[in-house]
């Protein structure tokens, strides 16, 4: 066989490639290094977890928001239009499934209130007797969250270095996007509207501090107004006789109830963007040699002291408003460098019914009526004695003390007060743990079931018809829909990641763990869950 002559490139060849790869550089995306050929690690993560965040309202609203906001993160990002989370959990419940990628079976965490068989009360789920409040009586910790988040993996993983803080209008949120290693998490106290944490987190930022004494929520206040973005005529979708009735919010009045109102509406969102913008400003976040999380909280969901039960008006101005906040943050963030993660959380279900003229079937479940019938029937079957302790958000809590000195099976009892209840006007089913425990119900709702937390006995009440907590002081109505419990997530890494739109439902526990990979990170140490294979750009 012949061989092949070699390829000899003579000098003024030589020049010409010269001259031509000066003339035509190669171009090398930021998710590269240029000299070394390797991927360049994010500087910082930018979390913005959204309670009542929806598509629908994403693509109704989409041509009146800005460039630089939701519709940039959605052209450019990843987006998972359904993220599944399963039934049993508020939006601390979901904010803990994304950060964890567990569910509330592993991570301890479905709600976050919870009703507590030692006090005999309702009280936080974060609640921790061992820690202090800084600006709040408040005791809470993320003690309760019995596993690792994505912000401590980040912490882990620069050895200390990288810096974690949280912004939320709730404790919860904000210790739980905290997690246990987080540098700070604060947020909005209830009765005096000061920005509040715990002793839990060593770090109380300068900007905080001036916040709390040089320009205190409580000092302004009563000069906050909400009302439309725009021409109320403007607003798409909106039937004809809500264009001729604008609201128009303040929150004058005596605390603590202004400052609860004022969690729960737009201007809140305001509020944690001016404080985020001072940690990405003082703290250079992102502009380090670490790779640093920030992670802020915003509502969406239906404003409590609205007197209208149709509040699609001021859910679609929210959405308005959380767009020019949404653009200010990522106008102070280094886009080249930042991962943003865009998580929505279901909202709360309508604490209104709809008005009798409609005729719509429906009725009214009160719990204390539940609890006293339920009661009387045990005494009847088992003798006397208070069988039923308490009642909190639709479960039944036995005396198990009494089911002890009677010598009777706990499982008995549960069983004999599910089909009690499942008898009552209004209730579509009842269910005992041991039904939840051992697979007699949906698989979703055992991995959502949180064991030291659980109750005796579930009711699942009719649709259309009211579930009155009226065990407490203040009765808490809530009407009753069934829905599916997703919202979307966006993934927004342009300089690493294929833009993309993800359609199929995915499950909320694979969150984290994508999120880990698109880092370059471990996931959190719960996170059983593969990651969704993404197209990453331009890594070796």
């Amino acid at each position: 066989m012949s061989q092949r002559k070699p390829l000899i490139i003579g000098a003024p060849a030589l020049a010409l490639i010269a001259t031509l790869l000066t003339a035509f550089p190669v171009k090398v995306s930021a998710a590269v290094d240029a000299s070394s050929s390797h991927y360049k690690r994010p500087q910082l993560v930018l979390s913005i977890m959204v309670d009542g965040l929806r598509s629908d309202y994403l693509e109704l609203l989409s041509n009146h928001f800005g460039p630089d906001g939701f519709n940039l993160l959605l052209r450019d990002g990843v987006t998972l239009e359904e993220v599944e989370f399963g039934p049993g959990v508020d939006a601390a419940g979901a904010v803990a499934m994304i950060y964890t990628g567990a569910a509330p079976s592993v991570n301890g965490i479905a709600l976050a209130d919870v009703y507590s068989t030692e006090r005999k009360i309702t009280q936080p789920s974060l609640f921790d007797s061992t820690k202090i409040g800084n600006y709040t009586d408040e005791t809470l910790s993320p003690a309760a969250l019995k596993v690792s988040t994505l912000s401590d993996e980040i912490r882990i993983d620069g050895g200390g270095a990288a810096y974690s803080h949280a912004i939320a209008p709730d404790a919860a949120r904000a210790i739980l996007m905290g997690g246990h290693a987080g540098n700070s998490a604060f947020w909005v106290n209830s009765i005096n509207g000061q920005w509040a944490t715990t002793t839990h987190y060593r770090d109380v930022p300068t900007s905080v501090t001036a916040r709390n004494f040089t320009r205190p929520l409580s000092s302004r206040i009563d000069t906050v107004l909400w009302a439309p973005s725009m021409d109320v005529s403007l607003y798409p979708g909106l039937p004809a006789h809500k264009r001729h009735y604008p609201f128009r919010h303040t929150f004058s009045g005596s605390a603590p109830e202004k400052y609860r109102r004022f969690k729960t509406a737009a201007p809140v969102n305001v509020e944690i963007t001016d404080l985020a913008l001072d940690y990405l400003n003082e703290m250079k976040l992102g502009k380090r040699d670490a790779m640093d999380m920030l992670s802020v909280a915003y509502t969406l969901t239906p404003y409590s002291g609205s007197t209208d039960t149709d509040a699609r008006l001021e859910t679609m101005d929210a959405y308005l408003k959380l767009d020019r906040q949404i653009a200010r943050l990522l106008k102070a963030a280094d886009g080249e460098t930042t991962v943003v993660i865009l998580g929505g959380t279901p909202a709360d279900p309508a604490k209104d019914p709809d008005d009798p003229q409609w005729g719509l079937p429906g009725g009214e479940f009160s719990a204390k009526k539940a609890m006293s019938l339920l009661n009387m029937y045990l005494i009847a079957k088992l003798g006397n004695g208070e069988w039923v302790t308490a009642y909190n958000n639709g479960a039944f809590y036995l005396n198990h003390r009494l089911i002890g000195e009677k010598r009777l099976e706990p499982e008995e009892v549960r069983t004999e007060a599910a089909k009690f209840l499942t008898r009552m006007s209004g209730v579509a089913g009842a269910f005992t743990i041991d039904d939840i425990l051992e697979g007699r119900t949906s698989e979703a709702l055992r991995r959502n079931t949180v064991v030291g937390n659980a109750a005796d006995v579930y009711v699942q009440v009719t649709p259309g018809w009211t579930l009155t907590d009226d065990t407490t002081p203040t009765p808490v109505r809530q009407v009753v829909r069934y829905a599916h419990s997703t919202a979307p997530v966006v993934i927004y890494a342009p300089q690493l990641l294929e833009s993309a739109r993800i359609s199929t439902p995915v499950d909320a526990r694979r969150v984290a763990p994508t999120v880990a990979r698109v880092l370059r990170i471990r996931s959190p140490n719960a996170a059983s869950e593969p990651p969704i294979n993404l197209k990453i750009k331009n890594t070796k």
